[in-house]
């Protein structure tokens, strides 16, 4: 307060000298400025010398010019601060109006809910916010269900489908193995989703669409056909292979360009066959890979146990009693190993 009545009486007082006194005098109060400035780049403003600079550019057109301790964009930012600080605390003091907005868990609550259950219209919704101690109008709610995105993720509908209908699923695929003279071999498979089983397998040089339906027919005879069989969209299926699923009253089930998740388990047995096997052998020629598939698949339904089926095997292997001497068996030639209790 002193150092502003300071300030207007040293302005009354040069009001009445002369204008040759006065430019001098700004001259050496410049010269000084400059002189301080390079030896402090950067002085230290408290809340008074900012609010003296925001009235000088209010009132003085040529403040720019003058202006030397600081540059003009920091004086316009301390404007710009101290308007949102003006509004900052106007809002604090008004009492709220209108309708109580709604609170972010429950906006997405509301979206949650929609998207897991498309069939459910606002007064389900309600009720169930009701039971979760959320004070929420029924219009509110069927508000912002109008702001819920109408395509739900299209990997959850797809993954409640497998889940669902695991029991009535099968899976069909190819994967290729290089043998030691460089020849391409092509393994086909058969996939049953509910206990992970593989149902069939085969190898061969040239698949071809017939070769795939032989393979069928071979896999599911006298009416053993599952209700839906997964498949991509190879080429090697064509149109005869889709024909001659649902010639067995199998519901083909094709997946999308691109997208080996949608066949997740056929992709999964793959995966392990490789880690398990066949990254760590070198196929001779179809019939010894062959044999080496037969005691993968009898490793993978007897011994090997599975996350998706609660460590368990396909074949349900029974867990011994926790006392006897354990004794390792070797499989796959010792590649891999099964543990029991000697009797």
């Amino acid at each position: 307060m002193f150092r502003f009545l300071g300030l207007c009486f040293g302005t009354l007082v040069r009001l009445f000298r002369s204008h040759h006194t006065v430019l001098l005098e700004n001259l050496a109060l410049r010269q000084q400025l400059v002189v301080l400035k390079r030896h402090h780049p950067r002085p230290k403003l408290d809340w008074f010398d900012k609010l003296f600079w925001l009235l000088v550019r209010r009132c003085w057109s040529g403040w720019k010019q003058a202006l030397l301790v600081v540059t003009p964009e920091t004086v316009v930012r301390w404007h710009r601060a101290g308007f949102r600080w003006y509004w900052r605390v106007i809002s604090r003091v008004r009492k709220p109006v209108g309708r109580r907005p709604t609170s972010k868990e429950v906006r997405e609550l509301i979206f949650q809910m929609v998207a897991e259950n498309p069939s459910w219209g606002a007064p389900r919704i309600h009720g169930e916010l009701l039971m979760l101690g959320f004070d929420v109008s029924e219009r509110t709610i069927s508000r912002w269900m109008k702001r819920v995105p109408t395509n739900p993720d299209p990997a959850k509908r797809w993954l409640a489908f497998l889940r669902n209908h695991k029991e009535a699923i099968a899976a069909m695929d190819f994967f290729t193995v290089p043998t030691v003279t460089f020849t391409i071999l092509h393994c086909f498979f058969i996939i049953s989703h509910d206990r992970r089983r593989v149902l069939h397998f085969n190898v061969t040089k040239h698949p071809t669409s017939r070769w795939i339906v032989q393979q069928l027919r071979e896999a599911f005879p006298f009416d053993s056909a599952p209700r839906f069989l997964i498949f991509d969209r190879d080429t090697k299926y064509g149109l005869q292979v889709p024909a001659a699923v649902r010639s067995l009253s199998i519901s083909p089930v094709q997946t999308s360009f691109e997208s080996p998740w949608q066949n997740g388990i056929a992709e999964r047995w793959v995966g392990s066959c490789r880690r398990d096997l066949l990254d760590h052998v070198i196929a001779i020629n179809e019939g010894h890979l062959k044999r080496l598939l037969t005691e993968y698949v009898r490793y993978h339904h007897e011994d090997r146990t599975h996350l998706g089926l609660a460590k368990q095997t396909p074949a349900s292997r029974i867990p011994r009693a926790a006392s006897g001497r354990i004794v390792s068996q070797p499989r796959l030639g010792g590649l891999q190993h099964r543990y029991d209790r000697a009797a």
